[in-house]
């Protein structure tokens, strides 16, 4: 296209002021325009698939949930798992500078730092509400702060799928000798519980898990819970869908921030920030509890997915490892004993109402 002629007619310039008024108008009406336009972009890298339901899904409403509050000062845009690194690998990314952001599972640092596991579940640990408790007001979020510090890094819970199930098996469990051999795909310190009980745990990330169930690589699978499994199409490789989850009693997600980047923000925006991450971990939860009832319903009426139970020989070896292995990861390191010495203590403190809370509920369900 050729460049338009500029004249200098009376007419020329009264249309000239007239668009410069119209935009000098709206630098002055438009403010959050404005300021989207000059305000931060952050990267965000999550572990998980796009908008997996669950935990995708959060990381997405969680960006959205920033750049809303902000007025645009603060964009966050978000990567699926591999668009910018591996779903196992975005502690590093956010730790070396590469994003600013992730959104993931604090039990995928076990190997480097063996008490992160705490932060999201351990086996036979938390529900949601009681970690929750722990993390706001019982000394959690302080020792999760001080564990991730010296990587640069710093975290908020920021989603919950909730209570896991047991998994999907391609056999029957019906003692803990089925278990041996058998090759789970599992996270956490599930994967060690497993272990000890004679199976061979697979680190897979979410989006390869159907295919490598489906094909026989593995035997069964450990993800998360009916909506996300559905989601995942786990249901075609077998109808055998065990529970409890003891491997994961609690659900939690956590956002990974850069403390360099962090300690750059102008206080309100780390309010936003916070704030954005509680009001996500509430409406996470709560969407976890609708959505897990539909798709087990869906799973068992229109898929012929049974829920067998763990029998309790197996529970009760899986307890006796989980409570070897917490001990140990507690004599890694004087921090990793006072994490897991303020864990405990939350269980404990909590253990009674938890417990009576439970049984009152399944009794009103049944009436």
């Amino acid at each position: 296209m050729g460049r338009r002629k500029v004249t200098d007619t009376p007419t020329d310039r009264r249309r000239l002021l007239a668009g410069g008024g119209l935009a000098a108008a709206g630098l002055f009406s438009a403010p959050a325009i404005v300021r989207a336009q000059t305000g931060l972009h952050w990267r965000m890298a999550t572990s998980w698939p796009r908008n997996l339901p669950g935990p995708g899904v959060s990381a997405q409403r969680l960006a959205d949930r920033i750049g809303a509050a902000s007025g645009g000062r603060l964009v966050i845009d978000v990567f699926a798992a591999g668009e910018i690194v591996p779903a196992f690998e975005v502690f590093d990314a956010v730790a070396g500078g590469v994003v600013e952001m992730a959104h993931t599972a604090a039990f995928y640092w076990q190997g480097k730092m063996p008490a992160a596991v705490f932060f999201t579940s351990v086996p036979f640990g938390l529900g949601p509400i009681e970690h929750l408790a722990w993390i706001e007001i019982g000394g959690g979020q302080a020792l999760w702060d001080e564990l991730y510090a010296p990587s640069g890094v710093r975290a908020f819970l920021a989603g919950n799928t909730g209570p896991s199930m047991g998994g999907w098996f391609r056999r029957p469990i019906e003692t803990p000798d089925d278990l041996h051999g058998l090759r789970i795909r599992v996270q956490g310190l599930g994967g060690e519980v497993f272990r000890r009980l004679g199976a061979t745990p697979v680190t897979l990330p979410p989006g390869e898990i159907a295919t490598s169930l489906s094909t026989g690589a593995i035997d069964a699978v450990e993800f998360l819970a009916p909506s996300s499994d559905l989601a995942l199409g786990l249901h075609r490789a077998t109808q055998l869908y065990y529970a409890p989850g003891f491997n994961k009693p609690n659900g939690a997600g956590e956002c990974l921030i850069s403390l360099k980047a962090w300690n750059d923000l102008p206080d309100d925006l780390k309010a936003v920030v916070r704030d954005a991450c509680r009001a996500e971990h509430a409406e996470a939860l709560a969407d976890a509890a609708r959505l897990n009832g539909e798709a087990l319903k869906v799973l068992i009426e229109r898929h012929g997915v049974r829920t067998p139970l763990f029998p309790r020989p197996v529970l009760d070896a899986a307890r006796a490892a989980a409570e070897e292995i917490l001990a140990s990861i507690a004599a890694t390191s004087p921090l990793a004993e006072r994490i897991a010495r303020s864990y405990r203590e939350a269980q404990e403190g909590g253990r009674a109402w938890a417990g009576l809370a439970a049984g009152m509920a399944a009794a009103l369900a049944t009436h």
